[in-house]
């Protein structure tokens, strides 16, 4: 990837910028819809959300005052852990698309493989609200679909049923936690792997190896996470409210780190935390 307007393409052939705007914890009026546009303002072209955000409102005010051509941009939002049959994910798809004010979807994504009020038959739950997601899939209403916080386990028992394959699997990676097992199944299977959380929700910034490599590079700490993670393969997600940081954020194309440099910060484990277990959360 040399230039921010470069994308992946989908296993199924539909394109993605290869770098993203996160909006986790961008509180739904005046800050989310401020951040977005931003955003839009600077050049990105991807942004993502999820019902569970409770900004969808405000992000689709935002795309739709951009005057952005629609064509132009990649909308991404999750289904959450409370909708989670084929009936319920209808429903909490159509939610979503009258909250964004969109006709079409660029992607829909699982948001987690596991809730806790259907730990003893998530399998099953999500055949049944994959299904549901084929047929929005099949009827053109989004021209993706996908899974987020699968592990091995969680993928592979989709796959015994699925008959349209995922194509993303959204995954906390950032410096230290790059989650190889789950990484190496999606990629087995053709899913793209992107990265939430890319910056470790700014404690990377008290990391003295980080700190010494902004330096060598001359970059922020999160200019020097997002090369990284666009090294690695991963389509980072990064989030800001403050604009001059969504700016910096996307000057990553004019520098390329160390292979060396690149598996120290893979080396940094737990130096931000590590991803919850799936199968663990209370949610």
């Amino acid at each position: 990837m040399n230039t921010f307007t470069d994308y992946y393409t989908l296993s199924n052939g539909v394109q993605v910028p290869c770098i993203g705007f996160g909006t986790w914890q961008s509180a739904d009026g005046e800050e989310a819809y401020s951040a977005v546009c931003a955003a839009l303002d600077c050049g990105y072209r991807h942004i993502d959300t999820a019902a569970f955000y409770g900004n969808e409102t405000s992000i689709g005010r935002a795309i739709r005052n951009s005057g952005i051509p629609r064509n132009e941009l990649f909308v991404t939002t999750k289904l959450w852990n409370t909708e989670r049959s084929y009936e319920k994910t209808k429903q909490a798809f159509a939610d979503s698309m009258e909250k964004l004010g969109l006709d079409q979807l660029d992607l829909y994504l699982i948001h987690w493989p596991n809730p806790i009020d259907c730990r003893d038959r998530w399998a099953q739950v999500n055949a049944e609200t994959w299904l549901a997601m084929e047929e929005l899939y099949k009827a053109e209403k989004v021209r993706a679909i996908g899974i987020s916080n699968f592990l091995p386990h969680h993928l592979d028992a989709l796959l015994e049923t699925a008959k349209v394959l995922p194509t993303v699997n959204q995954l906390r990676l950032c410096p230290g936690d790059i989650q190889p097992e789950a990484v190496a199944a999606s990629r087995k299977h053709g899913l793209l792997p992107q990265a939430y959380t890319p910056l470790g929700k700014g404690k990377i910034l008290d990391v003295p190896e980080m700190q010494i490599l902004s330096k060598k590079y001359g970059k922020s700490i999160p200019q020097i996470c997002i090369r990284w993670s666009l090294q690695l393969g991963f389509n980072p997600l990064p989030k800001s409210v403050t604009p001059s940081r969504i700016e910096e954020n996307t000057r990553v194309f004019d520098f390329v780190l160390d292979e060396a440099d690149v598996a120290l910060i893979e080396s940094l484990t737990g130096c931000v935390g590590m991803a919850k277990n799936p199968d663990d959360v209370p949610f």
